[in-house]
């Protein structure tokens, strides 16, 4: 098997592991690492031979836009103190007492050295956590928290790992320069954003085609990440401030293929790449296998006193923190989302769960110093890596179903109901509205003025049934059912009329392009 076979059937798995996982009520993320083991241990299965400094600005990209456009600024906005709270200061939390434990435990293991290594352990991962989080219903309010600390913990990792591996490789180290590089990094990431944001959404206008607006959304968050990057920003930071803009700034309501086609594409590129980065995770432990020969017992406890310390510190950092968030919601007027009781947040902490960044960031220590020196036990910090990605991972990802329910965390679906109710009556005010200022500037008859206030009170009653009276409802359950049937009979004649046109694209002198389009408008039409 070469390296092209190898991502074929990454693909693959990516693609079978979802309705596996579905079926068995495991993550697919989790899945994937699985399966990645089961090849690193196969002898034909060949290395990987992705350069390391690639893995972050080839995978994170994508799935970092992907994960921003199932959100929104205004919901990272109410959530920004445990946000920050996780994210950041968490982050910090973590990373020192990791360095602090693994200067202790050991030998010879220089400061720096362990920061990077508390550093590259600390965030847990922003697609574990969404892809693992959103298929086990939930409370809204913990997924929105945990895509935000997922989405901005690899910012401040990221820029911590960087300083420590410079002090490390250099021999020397600043605080006031380390902090002054946050801030600066930090700067650059939003105003490259920002920028490229702006100028995706004024290109998407001139494109217009729902296929080349698509394929721009893909290219501009690599875009983003190389050009914070080049200026030496955070592309992590940088990627999630274009994602918010566009999705704030670029959605035109009434662009219903661009926004049909752009959700299914997304959902496609999200499913691919995290399989493939997951994959990766699982074989990748070929590499940490390699280097415990001969020192399996030392090397192990080590990971596992890091693996605890990890654990440990989410734990004891979250009571605390949750404690604190909840008495100042109560003082304030703030619509934020928390955790609600012990149960939810200790499925927060079960769901810390390590893996892209903190594979890349294992893999991209350095091999040696400025001064030709091997970098100081970087075998260990890989191996220590591993067994805390895999401990996380693979325990807390197959683990976390079974605690959900046993505490019986749930998603609130009465409000959500409620809010979904209350959108209905929206949408069909404003439905109303329009059709009152049709009427001012158009002379309706009668019929036609009551057909269409019918249809308007219709658009809210599909949304939610629970909108309209009784005697309302059950006249509209009459229309739906009679909808249904026209439906169904439209259905089968638009399926005749294309099996009608795909036939003819195989007949002498028809031309491809032309029965594609004619099909193209067939299809539309059977959307309506």
């Amino acid at each position: 098997m070469d390296q092209l076979a190898l991502l074929f059937v990454l693909l693959l798995g990516a693609v079978v592991s979802v309705p596996v996982g579905d079926r068995f009520g495991l993550p697919a993320p989790v899945l994937m690492t699985l399966l990645g083991i089961v090849l690193a241990v196969l002898d034909f299965v060949p290395n990987v031979s992705i350069p390391p400094d690639l893995i972050l600005p080839l995978l994170l990209p994508p799935l970092l836009y992907a994960a921003v456009r199932r959100t929104s600024w205004r919901q990272f906005t109410a959530n920004k103190r445990p946000i920050f709270l996780l994210a950041v200061a968490l982050v910090f939390v973590t990373t020192f007492c990791v360095a602090a434990v693994a200067s202790a435990i050991v030998p010879g293991l220089p400061v720096a050295a362990a920061v990077a290594l508390g550093a590259l352990v600390a965030p847990p991962d922003p697609v574990a956590a969404t892809a693992v989080a959103g298929q086990l219903g939930l409370p809204r309010r913990l997924v929105s928290i945990l895509e935000g600390e997922g989405l901005f913990n690899d910012v401040t990792a990221i820029v911590l790992y960087h300083v420590a591996i410079t002090a490390a490789v250099s021999g020397t180290f600043s605080p006031w320069r380390a902090g002054l590089d946050l801030v600066l990094s930090a700067v650059v990431a939003v105003a490259v954003g920002i920028a490229l944001g702006w100028g995706a959404n004024k290109l998407m206008d001139l494109l217009g085609d729902a296929t080349l607006q698509i394929g721009l959304t893909l290219l501009v968050p690599y875009a983003s990440y190389v050009m914070a990057e080049e200026f030496h920003g955070s592309g992590v930071l940088a990627v999630l401030t274009t994602a918010l803009f566009l999705a704030e700034y670029a959605t035109d309501p009434d662009d219903v293929m661009t926004r049909l086609a752009g959700h299914t594409f997304w959902d496609i590129v999200d499913t691919l790449v995290t399989g493939v980065a997951f994959g990766l995770i699982g074989l990748e432990l070929h590499n940490a296998i390699r280097t415990a020969s001969g020192r399996w017992g030392e090397m192990l406890g080590w990971a596992a006193a890091i693996v605890g310390v990890v654990v440990f510190v989410r734990l004891a950092w979250l009571l605390p923190a949750t404690w604190l968030t909840k008495r100042l919601h109560a003082k304030r007027d703030h619509d934020e989302d928390i955790p609600m009781g012990w149960r939810e947040t200790v499925v927060m902490w079960w769901s810390g769960m390590r893996g892209v960044a903190s594979v890349a960031l294992a893999l991209a220590v350095p091999l040696e110093t400025d001064e030709g020196a091997a970098f100081p036990d970087r075998d260990e910090i890989v191996f220590i890596a591993f067994g805390v990605i895999m401990a996380t991972l693979v325990l807390q990802g197959l683990t976390l179903p079974w605690l959900v329910r046993r505490l019986n965390v749930r998603a609130d679906t009465d409000r959500e109901k409620e809010f979904e109710k209350a959108l209905a009556v929206r949408a069909a005010k404003a439905a109303k509205q329009r059709l009152r200022e049709i009427e001012a500037e158009e002379e309706l008859s009668e019929e036609l003025s009551e057909q269409m206030l019918r249809r308007a009170f219709d658009i809210g009653l599909r949304i939610s049934p629970d909108v309209g009276e009784d005697e309302r409802r059950e006249a509209h359950e009459h229309r739906a059912r009679r909808l249904k049937r026209i439906r169904r009979i439209q259905g089968e004649m638009l399926s005749a009329a294309r099996h009608e046109v795909v036939a003819a694209r195989s007949e002498p002198g028809a031309d491809p392009e032309v029965v594609d389009r004619v099909l193209r408008h067939l299809d539309v039409r059977s959307l309506r």
